[in-house]
């Protein structure tokens, strides 16, 4: 792997790409023509025709070689490989190692949602939970004032209804798709069925304090997370390990592959089964919430083993 260089787009120097007629022309901080060899490194970048103020690393080494806004105004990084490969191990080995505190981190959730005398770790009981029966995106106030979607950190009490054990959710997700989530979780249901009874537009992730309700934001959520777990985990580490584990067991279900067109078959058929469950497009999904040795272990006729729990077989499948 080549030794990168750390990237700073709003001081280090770099290119600048301008529009000229149809297409763009590329200059560098002085307003000079570049080298066919840097311009082949730009266009290798594939740097997507909408985005404005673009700023382009002048070190093939940065670790982040173009950043720019795109039309929603919302500022995007195109990395080095390298560091992207880099990212993506400890990205998948935090999942795993997720899969292995679950255990811990669940009974620890069922206590707390059970105590309604320590109401703010309650609400961020059901927090986790939510994170662990959906795979929610932990949402921000940012996005939420900036986009109107939402998510786990930005719900509202209309988003959420109740009957029985059955919890339902319905909501404006990333890219305006409105989203509808449902799953069975008793204790869950019983703390949910009280925050839902808020006003509308008010959080439903809220717990009293005084005379006010006070609302939990995203950062209360990973660092809650990092307390019941005593690791760095993050609410995204929910997503990737739904994602490897909706993977694994369509890969499973679909059986062996008896040559490569069956293997391709099979890796569609899982990075389906994985998007469906995250809410993300096939291409994001396999992209960013699918271990790849899931597949590399597919191919050699490995598979999720249905004994215990999936994570428990996710963990002894890739371990």
């Amino acid at each position: 792997m080549p030794r990168l260089t750390r990237s700073h787009p709003d001081r280090d120097p770099g290119y600048r790409r301008i529009r000229s007629g149809r297409g763009f022309r590329f200059v560098d901080e002085r307003g000079g023509t570049l080298t066919a060899d840097e311009r082949q490194r730009i266009d290798d970048l594939v740097i997507p025709p909408a985005w404005t103020d673009v700023w382009i690393s002048a070190d093939p080494a940065g670790h982040i070689q173009a950043v720019g806004e795109d039309d929603a105004g919302r500022r995007q990084y195109i990395y080095h490989p390298a560091w992207s490969q880099r990212r993506d191990r400890g990205k998948f080995a935090r999942a795993v190692a997720l899969a292995q505190a679950l255990p811990g981190i669940r009974a620890q959730v069922t206590r707390a949602l059970r105590a309604p005398q320590d109401p703010r770790a309650q609400v961020l009981a059901a927090a986790i939970r939510m994170l662990d029966d959906g795979a929610l995106r932990i949402g921000s106030e940012e996005y939420f004032t900036a986009h109107g979607s939402r998510g786990l950190a930005t719900l509202q009490c209309r988003d959420a209804s109740v009957d029985g054990d059955r919890i339902r959710l319905v909501f404006p997700a990333k890219s305006g798709r409105r989203l509808t989530l449902e799953f069975d979780d008793p204790d869950l249901a019983v703390v949910l069925a009280e925050l839902a009874r808020g006003r509308p537009r008010a959080p439903l992730l809220a717990y009293r304090r005084g005379r006010r309700r006070a609302a939990i934001r995203s950062r209360d959520v990973n660092a809650h997370l990092a307390h019941l777990s005593g690791a760095r985990f993050t609410a995204k580490d929910f997503r990737t390990l739904r994602g490897t584990i909706a993977a694994a067991e369509a890969l499973a279900a679909v059986g062996p592959a008896r040559d490569e067109r069956d293997a391709r078959h099979a890796e569609q058929v899982a990075a389906q089964a994985a998007a469906d469950v995250l809410g993300n497009t096939v291409a994001v999904a396999r992209r960013s919430y699918i271990d790849p040795r899931v597949f590399a272990r597919y191919r050699r006729g490995q598979v999720l083993d249905p004994e215990g729990s999936r994570e428990a077989a996710l963990v002894r499948l890739l371990g």
